[in-house]
């Protein structure tokens, strides 16, 4: 009897021969951070798959801030819920501007600006922390959180930028044209033509934004330092200061910071495929 082979075996099959040990695998780090969350002190470090004695006591001291690295712990969640809502705020204004100005009104030189700000990401984002460290200071910026809002929408905008102009070239001329011919304005055939028709890629994008503030560490470390202004990512570093640092609180404190970006991420995944990947083939 002769044993089917790769060949034989469907796309649906091969899929999930490959996509379930990735999900397996991707899904470890998160189980054992749950299990840690879970799990009293002194059982935190005994290795098993599940804990002796689970409890929500760790859950508790976070969100009544009861112990040292989490007497600001609300404090620091709201500074990064509102930075990550900033940044996804000004960079769709910006990206959209920008992709409506080179796309549709054809401003002579959009396209080199454009290139010119997607060559930025040849450039590690670690090495220009410096000078956005020095700018922000010349600027008196410093542990303010415009520093950060800034330093992240000069990270995310040139992608944003792109993935916009892409998507607008995909629309029909002849809209802006009726448009133009019923007496619309540049700025209501922005307003009313543009922004609705560019929606899914507008929620990608500024979804994409969104969760790129929302996880910053380096730029969030450099530009911020007071214990009422970093983020959580920041709070979350200082943690491993200690010499006994409470593993079973910072891995709940984890945890918990998670899931807003996972309720984000999969309240609007549908646009994050269709919206990040509009423009990326010619019709």
């Amino acid at each position: 009897m002769k044993l089917p082979t790769l060949r034989d075996v469907g796309t649906e099959a091969k899929l999930l021969l490959i996509g379930i040990p990735v999900f397996i695998w991707t899904m470890i780090p998160i189980y054992h951070m749950f299990v840690f969350a879970i799990s009293p002190k002194e059982d935190a470090f005994t290795g098993k798959l599940w804990p002796t004695h689970p409890t929500l006591h760790n859950f508790s001291i976070v969100f009544h801030q009861q112990h040292y690295f989490l007497r600001d712990f609300w404090i620091q969640f709201w500074n990064s819920t509102v930075i990550a809502l900033a940044v996804g705020a000004l960079t769709l204004f910006v990206a959209t501007a920008a992709a409506f100005s080179i796309s549709r009104l054809r401003v002579p030189g959009g396209r080199v600006v454009m290139n010119m700000a997607l060559f930025t990401y040849f450039i590690p984002a670690a090495f220009l922390a410096v000078p956005m460290y020095r700018t922000m200071g010349t600027y008196g910026l410093l542990n303010n959180h415009w520093s950060l809002i800034l330093a992240m929408v000069t990270i995310a905008a040139p992608y944003a930028i792109w993935v916009l102009k892409q998507a607008s070239d995909k629309l029909p001329v002849e809209l802006d044209e009726a448009a133009t011919m019923d007496g619309a304005t540049t700025l209501q055939l922005f307003r009313l033509v543009y922004v609705p028709l560019m929606m899914p890629s507008l929620v990608a994008v500024g979804t994409y934004a969104i969760l790129l503030a929302w996880n910053e560490y380096l730029y969030a470390f450099l530009l911020l330092s007071k214990d009422t202004d970093i983020t959580l990512p920041v709070a979350l570093g200082n943690f491993l200061a200690a010499d006994d640092s409470p593993w079973e609180l910072l891995m709940t404190t984890g945890f918990i910071y998670a899931l807003p970006p996972a309720a984000v991420y999969y309240a609007f995944k549908r646009y994050m495929v269709g919206g990040l990947t509009a423009g990326a083939v010619k019709s």
